[in-house]
């Protein structure tokens, strides 16, 4: 598959430095990281939340990290749970399922990231299959993320 067609189209439209990673598939970040020899600190994951109004919300964290749901409901006033996976196939139907890429904005989607992001000089994320990954500056991936919020809202696995 490749990178998500709204991913490619959300970079063409948004130019940064990139390359695609190509490796075995896995299922899951830690996997990934293993598989590309990376500390699970270099790669992205996204994590998308719910809230009380069924509004969409992408949490962008570290895939060595986990979503503190409480601090971020405290953070953002919002009372959030996980999203069904099922429930999103729709708005990530270019994405094999559990591979969404950490770019809120290609899918129209609320974002805020978790500021441990700027602890590593380059970062990977999920091009939209669980073979792929995109690699960058961190800087550039930040870059892409524009009129995100960004707090501390994670926890160490």
């Amino acid at each position: 598959m490749g990178m998500a067609m709204k991913l490619a189209n959300y970079l063409t439209a948004h130019p940064v430095p990139f390359d695609l990673v190509a490796h075995p598939h896995t299922r899951s970040s830690l996997q990934s990281a293993r598989s590309m020899e990376l500390a699970p600190g270099c790669l992205v994951k996204a994590v998308v939340l719910e809230d009380e109004n069924d509004r969409y919300l992408m949490a962008v964290l570290p895939a060595s990290r986990r979503v503190n749901l409480g601090e971020l409901r405290n953070c953002i006033g919002r009372m959030l749970r996980l999203a069904d996976e099922v429930e999103l196939r729709e708005r990530f139907g270019d994405c094999d399922l559990g591979a969404v890429p950490p770019i809120g904005n290609a899918y129209g989607m609320e974002t805020i990231w978790d500021d441990s992001l700027m602890t590593r000089p380059d970062l990977y994320f999920e091009a939209g299959d669980h073979e792929t990954h995109v690699y960058l500056k961190t800087r550039d991936f930040v870059g892409l993320l524009e009129g995100a919020r960004h707090m501390e809202f994670s926890a160490p696995m």
